[in-house]
């Protein structure tokens, strides 16, 4: 049983809208403001800019491996198990305890409506709200994305009136002096404020759930980020704009102060329910995305099975989603958030280095079967800019931050022996490692995997074609041969499976070169005869390094289609070789074909092409 694909382009931008929008415009503010003044409005700019590099590149793999788990994902398929538990961990740990300290920031705001509320019965409301999603997110995919909708619809407006009114109310003297703690505070709020943007990528580990994953999430992904982006920067000025200094940092609640300020209690209200509102979407969104990350982590074996059954009746992951809601509701009632989101913090900047390293492990492997619709512009020096930006927002979180994170790793090693080592799955860093030494590490099972998941990408359906080259003989010819001695050994190999004697098949090989050349361009043959019989077609692929010379006056042939068929299977004949010179048109499929480490890598080269099916 698969998750239902549920998901559309609207639903996408609303989750990685909501989780973005909660602490980073509501709390966040007052805090950056405190360390560098109103230049807080260019932090959080230059924070988004910091987040595209990992858009893009997560956007590149997300087209190429539609699949839950997301990040989680990525990682294990570009690093191995080891780093795939750490990231798998990592990013439900994060996201999860994000999720959780979304749902106690509500406490901040609840004084505008009940001030005898203390930190105890916040925690109560907090984790009642987490047991609501969880029931939420068990019943219905579609009806969790419909409340998330609807939320983050209501916030958007109230933002959009917050600035609507606050333009036109704004004092540019407040935005002196614009620095007033010099540059290094300055960069370092630039580090703070950039995990607003975090949970933005998080959608990918819902691609299952998703209608065109590969077109729908990065276009979800991309509209939110340019809409929260916005929004971010306009709330933020126009927030210093109306408030004097010394309102700024004598609150947690910026905007609500703001909000007062233009339209008094009844508008501090309305602006208080939208941050109450950020922070439920935002835990809502947490709970649906990292519930499917041990689903994902147990059906590549790395957690217990029992993670990635699915309800019968609703269909969706139950028990992650139980799991994730019950480490939430424990985060809630029992430990101090604070504190523990700033380890969350560096997991998730770690996190994202990972993803930048993964495309260059992934283009760089040279997978076949690596085919993002989406590639990453600027290659491979966006990736490099985020690693180095992404290793100075690590130091800025701090000893304690880091000395955690490595224990984080350290635990993920100790399940990886216990757990996974015997696992045989390759890694795209092992397909990179050969190429490098020119040594054989790895199997093709990556590259069957990432075919299995372009079909389904594609919605391309095994055609007739398919089956034909999954079960045909390949001759990988090392030594020189001569063409009759190549027709010898094709003969011997097809006399076996048509019962067909094979010198006769050879004689009728060499009366057809002999009517007319069989090769049909530089390096490539396509021998093929009628057989007697009925109900009879076979085909060899066959590649040769030094080259057969078919004739004196042409090239030697690397490449050779050798086709055997009866005369009443003379249609398909004639689509297999419609097939083939579809397949030999296709980008670099030379250099490809000589590059093939084995038999089964040749195999697999033919059946990954773009070619149109027959249905």
């Amino acid at each position: 049983m698969k998750v239902q694909e549920k998901l559309g382009l609207w639903d996408i931008f609303c989750m990685a809208t909501g989780t973005m929008i909660s602490s980073g415009l509501f709390i966040l503010p007052a805090i950056a403001y405190r360390q560098t003044g109103p230049s807080i409005v260019v932090a959080y700019f230059l924070a988004g800019l910091l987040m595209i590099p990992s858009i893009l590149s997560k956007s590149e793999l997300i087209t190429a491996m539609p699949k839950a788990g997301g990040t989680y994902f990525f990682i294990e398929r570009s690093f191995g198990p080891f780093l795939g538990i750490f990231s798998g961990l990592a990013s439900w740990f994060s996201l999860a305890l994000k999720s959780a300290f979304a749902l106690v920031g509500i406490g901040l705001f609840l004084e505008y409506f009940s001030p005898s509320f203390d930190y105890f019965q916040v925690k109560l409301v907090a984790a009642s709200f987490c047991v609501l999603f969880v029931i939420i997110n068990i019943f219905s995919v579609k009806l969790s994305a419909r409340i998330q909708n609807l939320m983050v619809v209501f916030l958007l407006l109230v933002c959009a009136t917050y600035v609507f009114l606050g333009v036109r109310n704004i004092s540019w003297q407040n935005f002196k002096p614009f620095l007033p703690q010099g540059k290094g505070a300055f960069l370092s709020v630039v580090g703070l404020v950039f995990i607003s943007y975090g949970g933005l990528t998080k959608v990918a580990s819902i691609a299952e759930d998703t209608k065109h994953p590969s077109k729908t999430i990065p276009t979800g992904m991309f509209l939110a980020f340019f809409v929260v982006q916005v929004l971010y920067c306009l709330c933020i000025a126009v927030t210093v704009g109306i408030l004097p200094s010394h309102e700024l940092v004598s609150t947690f609640t910026p905007l609500t102060h703001g909000a007062f300020k233009l339209g008094g209690v009844s508008f501090a209200v309305v602006l208080s329910l939208a941050a109450a509102i950020a922070f439920i979407s935002t835990a809502n969104a947490g709970i649906f995305a990292s519930s499917r990350i041990p689903f994902a982590m147990a059906k590549d074996g790395l957690l217990p099975s029992k993670f990635s059954s699915l309800s019968k009746k609703f269909n969706t992951p139950f028990l992650s989603v139980i799991v994730t809601g019950l480490f939430m509701f424990l985060l809630i009632l029992f430990l101090d958030l604070k504190d523990l989101v700033k380890i969350a913090s560096t997991l998730m900047i770690i996190l994202f280095m990972f993803v930048n390293l993964s495309v260059i492990i992934m283009r760089e492997s040279k997978i076949i079967n690596y085919r993002p619709t989406f590639r990453t512009p600027f290659y491979p020096w966006l990736q490099i800019f985020a690693l180095i930006s992404y290793s100075f927002l690590i130091f800025k979180m701090g000893k304690v931050s880091l000395i955690i994170s490595s224990c984080f790793a350290m635990v993920s090693f100790v399940w990886f022996l216990f757990s996974a080592r015997k696992i045989k799955r390759q890694s795209a860093l092992m397909h990179l490692v050969e190429r490098i030494t020119a040594k054989e590490f790895v199997d093709t099972s990556l590259e069957k995997e990432l075919k299995d998941i372009l079909h389904k990408r594609d919605n391309i359906v095994k055609d007739r074609f398919d089956h034909l080259i999954e079960n045909c003989p390949v001759l990988d010819i090392e030594e020189p041969m001569s063409r009759d001695e190549f027709f010898t050994q094709v003969s011997e190999v097809l006399s076996e499976r048509i019962n067909i004697d094979a010198a006769q098949i050879k004689n009728l090989l060499l009366k057809r070169e002999q009517e007319s050349h069989t090769v049909i361009e530089k390096g490539l043959a396509i021998p093929h005869i009628v057989v007697p019989g009925a109900n009879k077609f076979e085909m060899i692929l066959a590649r040769s390094r030094p080259g057969i010379p078919f004739s004196l006056n042409e090239e030697p042939v690397h490449i050779a289609f050798v086709l055997v068929g009866s005369q009443d299977v003379r249609n398909f004949h004639l689509r297999v070789l419609m097939a083939i010179a579809q397949i030999v048109r296709e980008h670099n499929f030379y250099k490809h074909w000589m590059d093939m480490k084995d038999k089964e890598s040749l195999r697999m080269l033919v059946l990954s092409s773009t070619r149109k099916r027959e249905i």
